[in-house]
């Protein structure tokens, strides 16, 4: 009896410790941390000066346009001059309609704007969120003589969120820019 009672012990004991399953542990992912930003300015021959992060270069094209390139998180900010000719509304739109064609693939486009009257810079962050080829663009305008309009691109295949942590570093670096943007 006592060693029918000993064997019964042990296999409740096998049958209840049996019950804890192993999970798989998940994926880890690697935390991306970016240095603290400093900003220098940036003096041009163009109708526009602005601020940008010491970790960028700023390489100037001779029609104004530029180009922004993070090279260690390998993207780029292509900025876009425009001289107004009693034709700013058409810009605007111009730069709003290249904003939306993500709407197909963009999960949600959320603007942002900004003024500063004593600059006279009246500007709109997009935030696109999703797998699409830009996920921040921004225009800024005095209203009257310039447009300056920008889109950040990585240099990989887009997963909205792989790159989510560096979109969030350059947006803090976009926003800086169009706060220091002055109109010459």
């Amino acid at each position: 009896m006592m060693k029918n009672f000993g064997i019964l012990f042990i296999l409740a004991t096998i049958v209840i410790s049996c019950k804890n399953e192993t999970l798989p542990k998940p994926k880890s992912y690697l935390k991306l941390q970016y240095p603290e930003a400093v900003y220098k300015k940036i003096e041009t021959d163009c109708p526009y000066n602005f601020e940008i992060s010491n970790s960028s270069n700023f390489n100037l094209k001779n029609n104004c346009w530029a180009s922004i390139e993070y090279p260690q998180i390998k993207a780029t900010i292509h900025v876009t001059y425009r001289a107004v000719n009693n034709n700013l509304e058409e810009i605007l739109k111009e730069v709003e309609k290249l904003t939306f064609e993500h709407t197909i693939k963009a999960n949600a486009i959320n603007a942002i704007p900004y003024e500063n009257l004593d600059k006279r810079v009246f500007a709109k962050l997009y935030n696109i969120e999703g797998d699409v080829a830009t996920n921040i663009q921004f225009r800024a305008t005095d209203s009257v003589k310039h447009v300056l309009s920008g889109s950040l691109y990585f240099y990989a295949k887009p997963n909205y969120d792989s790159i989510l942590p560096a979109i969030k570093y350059i947006e803090k670096d976009i926003v800086h820019l169009v706060e220091t943007l002055e109109w010459k």
